[in-house]
């Protein structure tokens, strides 16, 4: 994985929306990372390159959020639960760019799909954002 030092909340909006320029409806990307890294910040910056203005919050509790964008876009959560299957998510996999944070605790649902990986980490100067194409 490639990995670049972002040293600012805009620097990795800018950097979401330069990848999104890559991802199409039935692009799935999991956002890996822990809490309070920026996952959410990296979708704001996904979304507002598609032209989403409005505030965007991370759908923890309601799970998903869809945006009418080109392409439409979902996101989802999935820190609260056990199993992915029944949230509703699987209607949007092939119709939308799916941006998922916690895909590790939605094994049921996405486990052996072809999907990007944007990876956060905490460093010393900001961020570390390693992102990963499918193979």
């Amino acid at each position: 994985m490639a990995g670049v030092i972002l040293r600012s909340e805009e620097e990795l909006r800018e950097q979401a929306a330069e990848l999104a320029r890559h991802w199409l409806q039935g692009t799935l990307v999991f956002l890996m990372g822990p809490l309070g890294v920026g996952k959410t910040t990296f979708v704001r910056g996904v979304l507002a390159s598609l032209g989403i203005r409005d505030v965007v919050r991370s759908p923890t509790f309601n799970l998903i959020q869809v945006f009418d964008t080109e392409p439409p876009v979902m996101h989802a959560d999935f820190y609260r639960v056990a199993a992915a299957l029944g949230t509703g998510a699987e209607d949007y996999l092939d119709s939308h760019l799916c941006l998922i944070e916690w895909p590790e605790n939605a094994p049921d649902l996405l486990d052996g799909l072809s999907h990007w990986t944007v990876q956060l980490e905490f460093h010393p100067e900001g961020r570390l954002m390693q992102v990963k194409a499918p193979t």
